[in-house]
């Protein structure tokens, strides 16, 4: 996958219906490409990772759209790009 821009997607939060669903929407709206996720919910709380193809998208953007979405459900949304987790393990 050479050429391929990652980023990590994390969603914190109360449990609801159609989390997910609305994450891939704007994550869809932005072109990204979900590679890999993992969900779980404990105690009633909402956790997921998930892993992007951000190849192509307007990053600050997408960030944006997520933030605001994580306002509009009281959850905590956020992406970073995969270089920071690499460049961790490399110290």
């Amino acid at each position: 996958m050479n050429g391929v821009s990652k980023a990590v997607v994390s969603v914190l939060g109360m449990d609801r219906k159609g989390i997910i669903a609305r994450v891939s929407d704007v994550l869809f709206r932005h072109d990204a490409n979900i590679l890999d996720i993992s969900q779980t919910i404990v105690g009633g709380y909402f956790n997921m990772i998930m892993i992007v193809d951000i190849t192509g998208c307007a990053f600050e953007k997408l960030m944006e759209d997520l933030r605001e979405l994580g306002c509009e459900l009281g959850l905590q949304i956020r992406i970073q790009k995969s270089e920071i987790f690499e460049a961790m393990h490399q110290i």
